[in-house]
């Protein structure tokens, strides 16, 4: 069955017109969220920790920021979009009991309601509205009058009004420009994380950090290894999101094509899927999540000594050293 996939003309901005729109966290997404509903002609309020550089960004995008409870009181929809790790505490502790019946709580991504850290109380809405994208896309687009495509999805228990207003926030924030694919919390939230473990984050990089060093153990020049293992990645990736796989082995040469269909599958095999297999059947079955909230829980150790360390491997400071002289690389750290 093909899906379901909800434009512009599907959504009605009014169901939100005369409703206050509370967005939590003035973060990644919520800095995109908030500016994009108020353009869309919405009464929007945001709630953050003050003294912080989240809650400063917000006073000068024009908000007044106020605390999560004081937020939640006072809107009829709110936007969760705080980090994962700390949804399920802030729920208890702020947003719960200041939820009214007929209220619509909206997550950007499925991970707390998927794994049963909170619960939504009888007569609340849970929807999902999760962009495929980082929050600066998410604004730049909606900016250019273009839009982020994005997850749509109900909670059991929620509304019959449920989607159209999860819609309607959709288009506020530009989402139908591109479109809003129908989905369920679990099918989100479990390809999200997959997609972020075994291939955009943790198999691209370690692809490319282990293709960096393979060449620099052979005695190869790490300036030239990084620019093979690492800066035309974007090339490629460009050529296929430009045309899919088969747009970019037209723009490559023969010699790389016949190199990706034989030597391809020697890097990404049936042992490499088997592991992917795991993976996901650890977030399938709740392992990971129960994994992540454990290392917060007991402060992040491990956590923070993984970030130490690939901090400190020579890729990063070569890196820094070729974004700088390469033309055209609008560079940043991270």
């Amino acid at each position: 069955m093909p899906a379901i996939i909800h434009q512009d003309n599907d959504a009605d901005l009014s169901l939100l017109e005369n409703k206050t729109i509370a967005v939590l966290g003035y973060g990644s997404q919520g800095h995109a969220h908030a500016q994009n509903l108020r353009e869309s002609g919405l009464r929007v309020i945001v709630a953050e920790l003050p003294e912080t550089d989240n809650h400063r960004q917000a006073v000068a995008d024009g908000f007044q920021p106020v605390s999560a409870a004081e937020a939640v009181r006072q809107s009829d929809v709110a936007a969760v979009l705080l980090p994962d790790e700390v949804v399920h505490e802030v729920f208890r502790a702020e947003i719960r009991d200041h939820l009214t019946p007929g209220d619509v709580l909206i997550f950007a991504h499925g991970f707390n309601v998927r794994f049963g850290l909170i619960d939504v109380p009888e007569g609340v809405s849970a929807v999902l509205v999760a962009p495929l994208g980082p929050g600066c896309l998410v604004r730049e687009k909606y900016v250019r009058g273009e839009g982020v495509p994005c997850l749509i999805a109900t909670a059991e228990g929620a509304g019959r009004d449920a989607m159209a207003v999860g819609l309607a926030y959709a288009k506020g924030i530009g989402c139908t420009r591109a479109g809003a694919i129908e989905t369920t919390f679990a099918e989100e939230t479990e390809t999200d994380l997959f997609g972020e473990q075994a291939v955009l984050c943790g198999g691209l990089s370690a692809l490319m950090q282990a293709g960096f060093e393979t060449l620099v153990e052979a005695g190869y020049q790490p300036e030239i290894a990084y620019l093979v293992s690492v800066h035309e990645v974007k090339q490629i990736v460009d050529l296929i999101h430009q045309g899919g796989l088969g747009y970019m082995r037209r723009c490559v040469s023969n010699t790389a094509e016949y190199g990706d269909y034989t030597r391809g599958p020697r890097i990404i095999d049936d042992r490499t899927k088997a592991e992917m297999r795991r993976i996901l059947a650890e977030i399938s079955d709740g392992r990971f999540a129960r994994e992540w909230i454990e290392e917060n829980r007991s402060g992040a150790a491990d956590f923070e000594e993984m970030r130490r360390r690939q901090a400190a491997h020579s890729m990063g400071e070569i890196g820094r050293r070729m974004r700088e002289l390469i033309s055209g690389v609008n560079a940043k750290e991270g």
